[in-house]
C-alpha cells in the first residue's frame, strides 16, 4: 500500500484529498495543527472502511523543529501533499511582521523544508510531491498582499524542486480557483461572492472533489513534473 502525507488534512480540501487517496488504496497520514478531534474522526472513518489505512500526526508547521519531528515519524512515503495554508487579509497599509511570519512560515517555509527532509524517503519509492498553490499566485487578490506573495513563492518552489529532485521525485502543483468560500476573517459577503462568480467562465464554484481528482491524476501521471494545473472554471481567462 502506498503512503501519502496530507498537511492540513483534517478539513475542507485537505480532508477530501485524504478521502480520494484512500479510495485509491493509499494509506493516508492526516496532518493537523489544532484540529485533533476532527483529524481523529476522519482517520476513524477511513479505518472503518479499511483497517489500519489512516493515521494522524500533529505539528505546528511554522516551527522548524516540529517539521523535523513530523518527518522523523514517517518511515516510508510515496506522496507528499503540501496543502496546509494560512489565508486572511493583509491590506498593504496594515502590514506587520507578525502577519508576514504567520503566513510565510506555513505557506512557504513548511512546504520547502518538508519536501527537503522527506525527499530521500520519497526517492526510494520514485515518489511525488504535489503543492496546493492558488490562482492568486499569478493574479493577486486585493488586500491579501502577503498571501499572494506566499503563493507565488510556492509556485516557484514547485518548479525549482522539480529540477532539484529529478529524476527520482516528481513535483507538481494544483492551483485552485473559487472552490470553497473562505471563513472567519476572510469571509466574503454575498455581493463579493456574486462578483467573483461572474468572473468565472463556467459561472459556478468548483468543489473540493475537483481538486482531489486533479491531485490523484498528477500522482498517477509518472511523466509529468514541474507543472501546475489551474482548476478554476476558467477564472484566469478573464484579464
Amino acid at each position: 500500500m502506498k503512503t501519502a502525507l496530507v498537511t492540513g488534512g483534517a478539513h475542507r480540501i485537505g480532508a477530501q484529498i485524504c478521502r480520494t487517496l484512500h479510495r485509491n488504496d493509499y494509506h493516508v497520514i492526516i496532518h493537523y495543527r489544532h484540529s485533533s478531534q476532527t483529524a481523529k474522526n476522519l482517520a476513524n472513518e477511513l479505518n472503518n472502511i479499511r483497517q489500519n489505512s489512516a493515521s494522524t500526526l500533529p505539528a505546528e508547521l511554522s516551527n522548524i523543529q516540529a517539521v523535523n519531528k513530523l518527518c522523523d515519524a514517517i518511515k516510508s512515503l510515496n506522496l507528499l501533499i503540501n496543502n496546509a495554508s494560512v489565508f486572511y487579509p493583509t491590506p498593504i497599509n496594515e502590514l506587520n511582521q507578525h502577519d508576514y511570519q504567520s503566513i510565510m512560515d506555513t505557506n512557504v517555509m513548511a512546504p520547502l523544508f518538508l519536501s527537503s527532509a522527506l525527499s530521500d524517503k520519497l526517492a526510494q519509492n520514485q515518489g511525488c510531491i504535489i503543492n496546493i498553490v492558488d490562482i492568486h499566485s499569478e493574479r493577486p487578490l486585493k488586500n491579501h498582499a502577503i498571501y499572494n506573495i506566499s503563493k507565488a513563492a510556492i509556485a516557484m518552489i514547485t518548479k525549482t524542486l522539480a529540477k532539484e529532485l529529478a529524476p527520482n521525485v516528481r513535483v507538481c502543483g494544483v492551483s485552485p480557483g473559487s472552490i470553497l468560500w473562505p471563513k472567519n476573517a476572510a469571509e466574503l459577503d454575498q455581493v463579493q461572492k456574486d462578483k467573483m462568480l461572474k468572473k468565472i467562465a463556467l459561472k459556478k464554484q468548483g468543489s473540493a472533489q475537483d481538486i482531489s481528482d486533479t491531485v490523484l491524476f498528477l500522482a498517477n501521471s509518472t511523466y509529468i513534473t514541474g507543472q501546475i494545473i489551474n482548476v478554476d472554471g476558467g477564472r484566469t481567462l478573464n484579464q
